[in-house]
């Protein structure tokens, strides 16, 4: 079962599959991956033979999309300080993007679909960013959390996305939790050398920028950044058919911290 996949430098010019569909990741029953685009080149993308929903993500720069009869210029100087903008798409609505000055770097998910629903382009308006974990712990899990779309407001996408900043030295995923449904992770770093740890389960994972982690059921996954540098993941989540995602699990032995005024223990000054 893989669990953790590495990419050392930048992404290549073009698409790269991160988690294909298919191969040792089928498990995860999504697909995954980032398109790198210099100034003026043009990426077209149809679900129409694979009957994939698809949902491309800006992680930053400047584009002109397309998609249906609607197309917009969109822009997101960074990932770190700005929210995105996202599209969701079925199957039979294709999508063109045309890179704009500076190029753009969109992150794709897909994941089978039958389903002819509405296209919708989420704006940084609507992914605002929350901060979560405040007054707990001391403020030790204090993290950005923004929530796309969910049952909440896509219920008809098999998909939940986000995305989360790690501030540095503080945990986010936390309290540990865990859930049946396959969840995608893949992390940035600011500055790029920067690092954090999570735990799949009972097995430890050094992350570095550019890295993906792959969760499979059940498996508890709580993630802490390294003091001077701010974490940011993406993160996708399949639903299961017959049981979707709407709760996270926390193991009994954990679920104390959540509780107003836990009382933690301190060091004392001498």
């Amino acid at each position: 079962m893989t669990t953790q996949m590495r990419h050392s430098g930048p992404y290549v010019h073009g698409y790269t599959d991160l988690v294909p569909g298919t191969g040792p990741t089928s498990d995860m029953f999504m697909s995954f991956g980032v398109l790198s685009l210099k100034e003026g080149d043009t990426w077209t993308d149809t679900g129409r033979v694979s009957g994939e929903e698809r949902v491309w993500l800006l992680a930053q720069g400047n584009a002109k999309i397309s998609w249906g009869k609607e197309r917009l210029s969109i822009s997101r100087p960074d990932l770190f300080d700005h929210e995105p903008w996202v599209l969701s798409v079925p199957s039979a609505v294709d999508v063109s993007i045309v890179a704009g000055k500076g190029g753009a770097e969109f992150y794709r998910s897909a994941t089978d679909n039958p389903l002819q629903f509405a296209s919708r382009l989420f704006t940084p308006e609507e992914c605002r960013s929350e901060f979560r974990g405040e007054g707990m712990m001391n403020e030790t899990s204090t993290r950005i959390v923004r929530t796309v779309f969910d049952d909440t407001n896509r219920p008809e996408s098999n998909l939940v996305i986000g995305e989360v900043i790690g501030v540095p030295g503080k945990w986010s995923s936390y309290p540990p939790h865990h859930h049946p449904q396959p969840e995608i992770y893949h992390y940035r770093f600011l500055p790029g050398q920067g690092f954090g740890f999570c735990a799949i389960g009972e097995t430890p994972c050094l992350i570095k920028d550019r890295d993906t982690i792959l969760i499979h059921d059940h498996e508890v996954h709580p993630h802490v950044t390294a003091p001077g540098y701010a974490m940011w993941y993406i993160w996708i989540i399949r639903h299961i058919e017959g049981n979707r995602y709407a709760v996270q699990h926390v193991p009994p032995q954990y679920q104390w911290v959540t509780e107003s005024g836990a009382e933690i223990w301190a060091p004392k000054k001498k």
